[in-house]
Formats: C-alpha cells, structure tokens, sequence
C-alpha cells in the first residue's frame, strides 16, 4: 500500500490562543518520543493558529501503521485529555491516501 497521511483538527475560542499554543508546546515535550516509537513514521506536523484551530498532520507507510496514533495512550488519552479540558473540540480523524507530492 502506498504511503498515507492522518489529520487531527480541532477547534478553541481564539481568545485562548497563547493557552492552546503552550499546551501544544507542553504536549510535544512527551508526545514526540512517543510518537518516534512508532513504526512506519515518515512525517509529523502539529499547529495551532490564532484564527482558532489546531492541525496535527502526519504521513505513514502504511494506513496499518498511521492507525497505531489512534491508540497510542500520549496522544489519545492524556495530550487529547488536557486539550479537551481547556476547551478544544476535536472533528473526526481522517486517514488519506497520498494522490501526489511536490
């Protein structure tokens, strides 16, 4: 299977902007060892926009491999957890498979 990638956005009240944009860096301080653990790992992007949303954006080998963020207790429970408590709603996560690159 070719390669994929995986989006995770959510959205806050952009007055909270500083708030999120600390617990993203926070977050990453134990989510990026986590996340480097996983097999299949080619890219991982994460943003937070004062228009308030925030993007995390990651492509994988495989959709196997991209589903294992899903599942990954960092990410899913606690960094979700704490965002969750200082108001980010989260859409649904989608996987894509890559059309094309540049």
């Amino acid at each position: 299977m070719a390669a994929v990638f995986r989006a995770s956005r959510g959205t806050f009240d952009p007055s909270r902007y500083a708030e999120v944009d600390a617990l993203n860096a926070k977050t990453s301080q134990y989510l990026i060892p986590a996340i480097k653990q996983l097999p299949g790992l080619i890219h991982f992007y994460a943003g937070v926009s004062p228009d308030g949303a925030i993007l995390q954006v990651s492509v994988w080998d495989s959709e196997e491999h991209s589903a294992q963020l899903g599942q990954l207790n960092e990410m899913a429970v606690i960094a979700r957890g704490e965002m969750e408590a200082i108001g980010v709603t989260f859409t649904k996560i989608t996987t894509y498979p890559l059309g094309w690159t540049i």
